[in-house]
């Protein structure tokens, strides 16, 4: 019997490619990497850098929740970015949904993202005990 378990939720975009949402396997989830898409249009959010990124983490946060975790839980995030000059502004919207200690982090610049957008977002989550 496999401890592999796929989580999906429509609060959060619908995969549009070969992955799912998140995959849990023991008390670890993977999350896939979310883009700025608004999952109730799948269309991408109005607005610009900022908004992009508060949406990456809303869907994170989605995910999170229907894993049965929450933001605090994640223990490493994955930042893609095509612009670091956005680099400030990331920081400053990670700071509304993560409390210190923070999770361990990567973020790079990238030369595209999916569907054009500027922001791209994938965790590690660690739930129970």
């Amino acid at each position: 019997m496999s401890n592999r378990a796929i989580i999906n939720t429509d609060q959060a975009p619908q995969a549009i490619g070969t992955y799912s949402q998140a995959v849990k396997a023991g008390n670890t989830v993977y999350l896939s990497g979310q883009i700025a898409l608004v999952p109730a249009t799948m269309e991408i959010v109005d607005g610009g850098f900022e908004a992009q990124a508060i949406q990456v983490f809303e869907n994170l946060q989605a995910v999170c929740v229907a894993a049965g975790g929450s933001m605090d839980e994640i223990v490493k995030v994955n930042l893609y970015l095509t612009d670091l000059a956005n680099f400030t502004i990331v920081n400053e919207v990670m700071a509304r949904y993560f409390s210190q200690p923070y999770p361990a982090r990567a973020a790079v610049q990238v030369a595209a993202l999916p569907k054009g957008v500027a922001f791209e977002a994938e965790a590690v989550m660690v739930i129970g005990d």
